[in-house]
Formats: C-alpha cells, structure tokens, sequence
C-alpha cells in the first residue's frame, strides 16, 4: 500500500454523473457511483417541442456531492488518503451566463427559475437561426473563423446559444458579464478560481466548440463578434485567449471542496475535456483508429500527427485541433445528433398504449399495471433486436434517416428532420426497428467515407458506450455496414477512465498521458467482425439511404 496512489475520474453525462476511483499503478477500477440530476430527472426546464434541454448548475453541484459520497462510502480509509487527483470531463457544448464572479446566473435569486440563466446541453437546438446569422457572416468576413470546425457552425456549440439567449432574454442580457463552459466551470468552482478572466479553459472544449485557434489569437474578434450582436463584442475582452490540454494542473481542490468531497488535503485538479475526447484516451486511442462513443448520440474521435494532416483541413467535421485528445496529436471530431435516442423514441412510441390505456386498466390492480408497464419498458428493445435479426435482409426493406435530432456530420444542418421511407401493411415494429438500426449505421458509414475522401486513413475501429457493450445486434450491424472490425473496450466507465489518466499526469504520478494510458488502459471485451454478404447488400441499402438523404434536404430547401 505505501507506494499505491490513486486518482477519480468524474464524468458528467447527459443524465447523471459517474465517479470512478482508479489505482495509477494498473488501471484498476476500485469502485464506481452514479448520481443522476434530481432536477433533469423530472424533465424540469426542457420543452422538446421546441428542442430546448436545459439543467440547472445545482444539479451539478449536488449530484457531484452524492456520487462522491457514494464513491466513497466503504472504501478503506488507507485508499482514500492516496488519492492524489480528480479529473472532469462533461458534454458538450454546455455553456452557461456568468456574472463578473463567475456565479452561473441561475445561482442568483432573480433567474433561479429561468432556463436562459441555466446550462444550455448540447442537445438543445434552440439556436438554429443564430448558427446560420454566424455562418453567413463568416464566409464573408475576413477571415473564416469556421473553417477548423469543418467549415459550418452548429447550433449546438457555445456561440449560437450564446447569441440565441442574447436575443431573446433582455433581462439575462443586462445581467451577464461572460460565459463558461460546464467543464471549465467545474475546474474553477472546485479550485476557486473562478473569475472569468483567470480561470482556465480548456484547449479540448474551446477548440471544437468556440472557434478557439492559435492561428488568430484565439477566439474569433471583438469586431467579428460584434457584427453579430454588441454584447458579445463586450464579452470578448471579459474571455480568453490561451487554452490548455486535458493533462494540465489547474490548481488543488479548495478546503471547501476537500471537506464536502471527503478528500485529503492537496489533491490535484486537471483541465476539464469533452466527454467524446477523454473518452477516447480512455480507450488508449492512437493514430489513425477511429474511437466511437456511441450514447444517445455519437461522437467519433481520431487523431493524427501534425505531419500527416499537414495544410489539410477537414469540411463537414466537428473540429481539428491540436492537443484536443492526445498532447502533440491532432484531434478530430464527428459524430451523430441522435444514437440511442432514436431508440428510445422508438420505444416511447411503442410504449404509448401501456402508458395511456393500460395504466388506466380496471382489470388489473395498480401493483400489477406498474409491475406490467416496468417489465415491458425493459424487455421491449431486447425483444425487438431479438425479432428484427430473423428477417431476411432485402433490398426493398423499410430505409429510415438518422437525422430526428437533426445532422452533426457530415455538414452539420440541426434543421434536418428523421423520415422513414418504404413502409407497408406488413411491415412490422422489429422490421421498423431494424431499419432504426441501419440508418444509425449508415450515418456512421457517412462519416467515415467523409474522413477517406479527404485522405484521413482509418486502420481500426473502437467502440465505448451503453449501447457498444449492451447490444450485439447495433454492432454487428454496424460492423457489416462499415465492413470494418469493432472492438468494443471492456471498461463501463471509459470517459471516467480517461478522466482518471489525466488526473494521474496532472498530479505527477505519470509523466505522459501515453504512460498513463499504458497503465492504466482497459482490455477489449469483444470484437464484432463483418458478413461479407451481407456487406454487399448494406452497401446497396446505404445507396438509398442516400438518395432518402437528398430528398429530405430537397424537401427543406424548397
């Protein structure tokens, strides 16, 4: 035990928050906890008929006091004495209003109510409009301050949100001073250093989300930004312009924070990332392997060294920066606005007889009806893969679009809609399931072919995530759409996990994050291999996918 150290890895996720205790030494993971947000669990401060997720900053604040507490109880006293470092990594783009101290607004008693003050998640698309204002303006201006994030600004980075809450709320407009970032607030609040100008911000975060390159001194200009509203201007010199990898000491957890944390004194804090990125370290990604994160939507990573992307810059992704996963590698990011929540829409759909009819039953006592719904709210996607797999696979089967929460890449367009082509009197839910399935596949496939256009090679494939470990029949799929192997980590908590090696460099414990990684990574659990045949037939498929593509966005532009 006395040469032992250990270190957390807290990952902030779309519902909850998980916490992992690591041993430096071998990856060992000593114990997890999960708190979810007491708030967002009851669907407070969302509307989705007008996509709009928004959480409250108590719900990180608390939840983060519970999964420690939780991580903790039980551990030996010895443990929790060596533990050295704590890491954050969070989603993203999920900034938030501040005042001068760096108190988000919605800690302030005139907007704790109001979802304006509050964290904007990165699945809300209220800023659609303001992405197309930024857009417009950037393939006119000087310089294309989009052109390092693939040359099309979402709505679901910092800036529209930003502007779209500027525009609509006069009342948070007279109260903000600047903003943050959910990761780089929670690096702040727990070292105390949270004045907007001083607290660090994170080269991952800023990157991929805010316009942030060396190139032009950081953050797009004061004027620029003023074009598109005077009050961003003002935030401007009220913001940043160095940023800093994930393996950087960001200062000690405040007595403060050590007390309500239960932790020793001197523990060591890092630089926040994006969930997506530090995942990928988790799963010791190296060049040229393409690492997907696959949730309630998807995120995938690769990097690259300086000297194979060389002036190459990469259209239709979500970023290329430097040192975003990997110190001294090029990271590069894409993914998929919706994954499993296209599932879960599915399953929602289905579930609505039960909800509506069932729970209203005077044939079944109320423990029988809850016990019926709970039970086949659990089973049902089980059962519908279980089903769908002993269809034949055809060509004229049911082609469905990925886009139900609108296109991160390639080509980022929020506005897009899902749509569902092929259907007929026979077509059955596990046939529409399956078609579910494919078209998350083939927005998968749409990516990679996007990265070997542009001469990104792609040697391998990593699979992390709920859905990689739980479903055999999303992977194999996937699998055989990309004919390409997957392999899935065997670690349950890989963003934690990376969040974890992190917090070892930050604190001295490793030099490297390749040391760390080599340490401290996670075996595979199992790898999905691809059916030629049916490779051959997807690739057909993917053929109408596309064309279902085309119309959709027809369809739009009309």
């Amino acid at each position: 035990m006395e040469d032992r150290k250990f270190v957390i890895g807290i990952d902030y996720g779309t519902d909850s928050v998980r916490a992992l205790l690591v041993d430096c030494a071998n990856g060992s993971e000593i114990r997890s906890a999960v708190s979810p947000y007491p708030r967002w669990s009851q669907g407070l401060y969302c509307d989705p008929s007008v996509n709009r997720y928004r959480q409250h900053p108590l719900d990180y604040v608390e939840s983060l006091e519970q999964v420690m507490k939780d991580l903790l109880s039980g551990v030996d006293n010895d443990i929790v004495k060596r533990i050295k470092g704590v890491s954050f990594d969070t989603t993203g783009s999920t900034p938030v209003l501040i005042d001068s101290h760096g108190t988000p607004l919605a800690l302030l008693s005139p907007f704790c109510e109001n979802p304006n003050a509050m964290f904007i998640l990165w699945k809300d698309h209220t800023a659609i409009r303001e992405a197309e204002q930024i857009n417009a303006l950037s393939k006119h201006y000087q310089v294309d301050y989009t052109k390092y994030e693939g040359g099309i600004y979402s709505s679901e980075w910092v800036w529209s949100k930003v502007l779209h809450v500027l525009n609509e709320d006069q009342s948070i407009r007279n109260a903000a001073y600047s903003w943050v970032e959910h990761g780089d607030w929670m690096v702040a609040l727990v070292t105390g250093c949270t004045s907007p100008e001083k607290m660090l911000r994170s080269r991952c975060i800023a990157g991929h989300k805010a316009m942030w390159h060396k190139s032009w001194d950081g953050l797009p200009s004061e004027a620029f930004l003023s074009k598109l509203h005077p009050y961003l201007g003002k935030m401007r010199k009220r913001l940043f312009t160095e940023t800093y990898p994930g393996d950087t000491f960001a200062g000690y957890l405040t007595p403060l924070w050590t007390s309500k944390l239960g932790l020793p004194e001197n523990v060591s804090v890092s630089v926040s990332g994006l969930d997506a990125h530090v995942g990928a370290v988790g799963a010791s990604i190296k060049p040229n392997e393409l690492t997907c994160i696959i949730g309630t939507s998807t995120c995938d990573i690769l990097v690259s060294s300086d000297e194979s992307i060389g002036e190459k810059i990469i259209p239709g992704i979500c970023g290329q920066v430097d040192g975003s996963v990997l110190p001294g590698m090029v990271g590069l990011e894409a993914g998929q606005s919706a994954f499993g929540d296209i599932y879960a829409w599915f399953k929602s759909l289905l579930l609505f007889p039960m909800n509506a009819v069932v729970s209203k039953s005077n044939l079944l006592d109320q423990e029988t009806k809850d016990a019926l719904i709970s039970q086949t709210s659990d089973a049902i996607l089980n059962e519908l893969s279980s089903q769908a797999v002993q269809y034949p696979l055809t060509l004229d089967a049911p082609i469905a679009l990925d886009w139900l929460n609108g296109r991160r890449t390639p080509d980022a367009d929020q506005s897009l809609k899902g749509a569902i082509e092929g259907l007929t009197l026979g077509t059955s839910a596990p046939m529409v399931f399956r078609a579910m399935v494919e078209a998350t596949a083939f927005g998968s496939k749409a990516i990679v072919e996007r990265f070997l256009k542009e001469g990104i090679p792609i040697d391998s494939v990593k699979a992390i995530g709920g859905i990689a470990q739980k479903s055999p029949f999303v992977m194999q799929t996937m699998a055989d759409v990309l004919n390409m192997p997957i392999s899935v980590v065997e670690s349950k908590q890989t963003c934690a996990s990376g969040a974890a090696m992190f917090a070892a460099v930050a604190a001295g414990i490793h030099q490297t994050v390749g040391e760390a990684q080599i340490a401290m990574g996670s075996s595979i659990a199992k790898t999905y291999y691809p059916e030629a045949e049916r490779h051959k037939i997807y690739n057909q498929r993917y053929l109408r996918y596309l064309d279902l593509g085309q119309f959709e966005q027809n369809l739009k532009n009309k």
